[in-house]
């Protein structure tokens, strides 16, 4: 999933950069907790609002490139997929002081499962992407 964001690319990686902040700005995110530090390797746990808890682990952070990846914990896989790995990268859009944002994911799961996967993970980098272009609206102008 990819998209045009109306802010310039640092206001939207203090956002998106904050690996353990997705609760500030993701409206099915209840709470978004830091285990192990910030760093790669670090894990936020995220309380979803209908109750699930999943685990992401931060497996690269690129701060200059605005880029990380993250997966889920073997034992927490909150989809029928046997692996996931999900990354986000942030450019700039130069010519418009606007950001380009793509979000996408990786992952392994049965063969009769991928288009329905396909469709469940777009889902959702569309609604995180929504809500952080709402998020961003309501920041101050700096």
């Amino acid at each position: 999933m990819s998209s045009i964001l109306d802010a310039p690319a640092e206001k939207v990686w203090s956002v998106l950069g904050d690996f353990h902040g997705l609760a500030e700005w993701v409206t099915m995110i209840a709470t978004s907790k830091p285990e192990g530090g910030d760093g790669v390797g670090s894990v936020r746990r995220v309380t979803l609002v209908d109750g699930r808890v999943v685990g992401e682990r931060l497996v690269a952070y690129d701060d200059p490139g605005r880029r990380y990846s993250y997966q889920f914990g073997d034992d927490e896989l909150p989809f029928p997929v046997r692996s996931y790995r999900g990354t986000v990268h942030v450019l700039p859009v130069t010519d418009t002081n606007r950001t380009f944002i793509e979000w996408f994911g990786e992952f392994d799961c049965e063969a009769a499962q991928v288009e329905e996967m396909n469709a469940v993970f777009t889902g959702i980098y569309t609604e995180f992407i929504a809500n952080l272009r709402d998020h961003l609206v309501r920041l101050p102008v700096t």
